[in-house]
């Protein structure tokens, strides 16, 4: 699939529709990035910490190298201090199986990764470590190659993050540009993730396996502009937490596919 999968160029996804999605979304979600009355931490406020690694991993239940790489992904959640990310897509869908958690908008967040590392093409299995490097999503060795150099050339850049929940609020508070650092357009993402997915495939190159899944993202929402400065943001917990909702993690990244500067999970 990674020969095939590389050779081939997806048609154009609709970026206005991607976008006017966001948006409409964002404006549901988001209740105030400054909140007009102080936000009451809990009793014991989580402290500041180091943000986390982030790995996204492409994939795809029409893809056969793939569910290694699920595999994969699942090992560098429990044994490294990595948030890790499943994003499916849908563009093999015409192979014989319907993915049953794909959605466009991850396919159109991978093109936007593949313009900006100038490859060309999307493909599966595909990881995305830190927003910053990319690299087949069933290799460890360039998994680990690939944290290892973008936690040191992103090391300065690196701003804190504090998320909880309090009452019916979801809190998100980031820390400060670090001292030295030039300002630079930065979103701040919601995702809201499915810890664990298990799949019976019925058709196409995965046809009669039962795929398992971990942390899925359902959405990932734009909530916020960092500028620079601490900033708190208060989301509404109840229209948030669906029932198949079971963590949300925050992502601070320099514009819509650059580096990420910050991460943290609610759960953590």
């Amino acid at each position: 699939m990674q020969d095939r999968s590389r050779s081939r160029v997806l048609r154009a996804l609709s970026r206005s529709a991607a976008a006017a999605a966001c948006v409409v979304l964002a404006a549901t979600l988001a209740l105030a990035q400054a909140p007009a009355e102080p936000v009451e931490p809990p009793a014991q406020t989580p402290s500041a910490r180091e943000p986390r690694p982030v790995i996204e991993m492409f994939t795809s239940q029409g893809c056969s190298d793939c569910p290694a790489a699920d595999a994969l992904l699942k090992l560098f959640i429990d044994k490294k201090d990595v948030i890790g990310l499943t994003l499916p897509v849908d563009y093999w869908d015409y192979l014989g199986w319907k993915d049953t958690l794909a959605g466009p908008r991850n396919a159109e967040r991978q093109r936007e990764y593949a313009q900006r590392f100038g490859i060309g093409t999307v493909y599966t299995p595909q990881a995305v470590v830190n927003g910053a490097a990319e690299v087949l999503g069933s290799s460890e060795s360039e998994i680990e190659r690939a944290l290892n150099a973008t936690e040191t050339a992103l090391g300065s850049s690196r701003i804190p993050v504090h998320f909880w929940h309090y009452g019916n609020n979801i809190i998100i508070e980031t820390g400060s540009l670090p001292q030295g650092s030039e300002p630079k357009e930065t979103t701040i993402w919601l995702a809201v993730v499915q810890k664990v997915v298990e799949v019976e495939v019925k058709g196409g190159e995965n046809r009669g396996k039962t795929l398992t899944y971990y942390n899925v993202v359902r959405e990932l929402t734009p909530v916020g502009i960092w500028n620079g400065r601490p900033t708190t943001i208060r989301l509404s917990r109840a229209a948030i937490m669906r029932p198949e909702t079971e963590d949300l993690v925050v992502l601070i990244q320099e514009a819509n596919a650059g580096p990420i500067i910050g991460a943290a999970s609610l759960n953590e």
